[in-house]
């Protein structure tokens, strides 16, 4: 479990960040949201996106923040990262959410978000050869989530299975 006595940086839908132990990061709300993960365990370094879509439609507004988009976010998280000095190599992830929350709604696509922002996700840490260490998605309960750099471990909540670290 994590020490409730750290400091803790929380990050909101569609936002990131990034930390340094022995600070943890965490999100809630993830729905068909995907939180991600990216970090370093030598130097105990970490970047978390609360990922909303994919990636931005034609209309998407200028202004939108940097973690709503998988083909934004995961670029953004990398660059922030080396920033601090971690190397693109050692770089490792986490992801958990992309539920499916409206399972009445089957056959729209639409229910399937999701679904694609999982896939999405999984594209983008392909192309950058960043292994995913460990996930937590699908399904049809929303999680919350913490991470922390100096042990590396991903605690999930959600309401149906309760905690688990990954």
């Amino acid at each position: 479990m994590i020490n409730n006595q750290k400091q803790t940086v929380k990050i909101g839908i569609g936002e990131l960040n990034v930390v340094k132990s022995p600070v943890v990061i965490q999100t809630s709300g993830l729905g068909s949201c995907v939180g991600v993960v990216l970090y370093d365990d030598t130097v105990k370094v970490a970047g978390m996106a609360h990922i909303m879509l994919s990636k931005p439609s034609k209309i998407t507004d200028p202004k939108a923040s940097k973690g709503k988009y998988a083909s934004v976010a995961i670029p953004e998280l990398i660059r922030r990262l080396t920033y601090l000095g971690v190397s693109k190599t050692s770089l490792k992830a986490k992801i958990a959410g992309g539920a499916h929350m409206f399972p009445n709604a089957a056959s729209n696509e639409l229910a399937k978000i999701g679904k694609h922002n999982v896939e999405a996700v999984k594209q983008q840490f392909l192309s950058y050869s960043i292994p995913i260490i460990s996930e937590d998605v699908g399904g049809s309960n929303g999680r919350s989530i913490i991470f922390d750099p100096q042990t590396a471990n991903l605690t999930v909540k959600t309401v149906q299975s309760g905690i688990k670290v990954i």
